[in-house]
């Protein structure tokens, strides 16, 4: 069913090899185009969901491809700002201990998404906490404005943000994983 919240969220699916393309070895207006895109990508993301409750037209097809969208744009950000080095700086815009927290991150996606199709065959649901909500703030925070540190490195302080807030994302990203984690454990054997 290709509802307008369902195209939206398509659309950011098909924009994440744009994203990519413009991170792969970035001058500061490959940043700046990444970052209007990354922008664009989550205001989408915002009014996908938005109209899908306004329209009453939540549908199963949005329901999977909401989450799964998300974690692919999370994923291809963060692997392109660890692995490619910046055009200006030399070195990657997330490196050093701070790959740590890109790894939390990561890590946790896979392992709730892998409880949540458990649970699924269980036809258990974890909803989605208000912590979680946060935790994506932050996360989408944080990438934004480590991509726009990148086009903007006469403002260190912009990437500084982007890192801050990449920390306080792994942060609530383990305080939300445990929670469902802990929830998910009540229903193995």
């Amino acid at each position: 069913m290709l509802t307008l919240p369902n195209i939206l969220t398509l659309s950011r699916i098909f924009a994440v090899p744009i994203l990519v393309f413009l991170l792969w070895h970035p001058g500061w207006f490959d940043y700046a185009l990444a970052f209007g895109l990354y922008v664009l990508m989550g205001v989408t993301d915002y009014f996908d969901g938005y109209l899908a409750r306004a329209q009453g037209a939540v549908s199963r097809l949005g329901i999977f491809l909401d989450p799964i969208a998300d974690k692919i744009m999370v994923a291809a950000v963060i692997v392109m700002l660890v692995a490619f080095d910046s055009a200006i700086t030399r070195e990657p815009l997330i490196s050093g201990w701070n790959v740590v927290a890109a790894l939390v991150i990561l890590l946790r996606e896979i392992a709730v998404s892998g409880l949540r199709e458990f649970l699924a065959g269980l036809s258990v649901s974890i909803p989605v906490s208000q912590l979680a909500k946060w935790k994506t703030t932050f996360q989408l925070i944080s990438l934004g404005g480590i991509i726009l540190g990148g086009a903007v490195p006469q403002f260190p302080w912009v990437g500084f943000i982007g890192i801050f807030s990449l920390w306080a994302a792994a942060v609530l990203t383990l305080l939300t994983g445990w929670d469902y984690l802990r929830v998910g454990l009540k229903h193995m054997d």
